[in-house]
């Protein structure tokens, strides 16, 4: 049985994520920015566990921690959880730059960081969920583009340097899918939304998945998700 740490468990991509990992009995540990919110996850899923910790306030992580039990051994961390906010750049104040940077990136980064011993323990992956942003941007997209092409380089970078720890990154950077996040984002654009033109969030569950159960004889360091026909 694998022991996995998921953000974003509450909708789209991580509900789908940890319904599946639930369903065939891995040990779950489910971040959630407050105590309402893990008494309804615990709820939604009764086997997990819930570790509090708000990633809007990413340098205060470290001291929530320390007031919980936190997993010893971790097989995977999962980094699905995310903000989105469009505007132009000439329009966007910094307030929503550095909302979305400290969810979308620095609060990543500072939860591997905390959790990487227990990481190294079990040679684990980390999995960031990045998006289509964090490659190519097109107007209005600049503040969250930043912040995804920030969390790339976190991943590209910890590859490399936990490489001889044994732990495995994977980026999986999925188009647009069929989330509240995406309808927000139809809302922002003024478009009509239409969930059945996009990914099924179970889909890109099946690809993490994928990275979570490949053996040790291969390695899938990126993943690039994209709508059907």
């Amino acid at each position: 049985m694998a022991t996995h740490l998921i953000t974003g468990a509450g909708s789209g991509i991580g509900a789908a994520l940890t319904e599946r990992l639930a369903e065939r009995g891995d040990e779950l540990w489910l971040l959630v920015r407050d105590a309402g919110r893990a008494a309804q996850l615990r709820e939604r899923f009764p086997s997990a566990q819930t570790l509090v910790g708000d990633l809007a306030d990413p340098a205060r992580l470290s001291w929530a921690f320390s007031h919980q039990s936190v997993p010893a051994r971790l097989d995977s961390l999962v980094h699905v959880a995310g903000v989105v906010e469009l505007g132009p750049v000439g329009e966007t104040p910094v307030a929503t730059w550095q909302h979305q940077l400290n969810v979308n990136a620095v609060a990543p980064a500072e939860l591997t960081r905390l959790m990487l011993p227990a990481l190294r323990t079990t040679r684990g992956r980390v999995v960031f969920v990045n998006s289509g942003a964090g490659l190519r941007v097109g107007p209005e997209w600049g503040s969250y583009g930043a912040s995804k092409f920030a969390v790339r380089a976190v991943a590209d970078a910890l590859r490399e340097e936990e490489r001889e720890n044994g732990v495995r990154v994977t980026t999986v950077y999925p188009g647009r899918t069929a989330t509240p996040m995406q309808e927000k984002v139809h809302q922002q654009e003024g478009a009509a939304y239409d969930a059945s033109r996009w990914i099924d969030p179970a889909s890109v569950a099946t690809a993490i998945i994928t990275a979570l159960d490949l053996p040790r004889d291969a390695d899938l360091t990126e993943l690039t998700v994209r709508p059907g026909s």
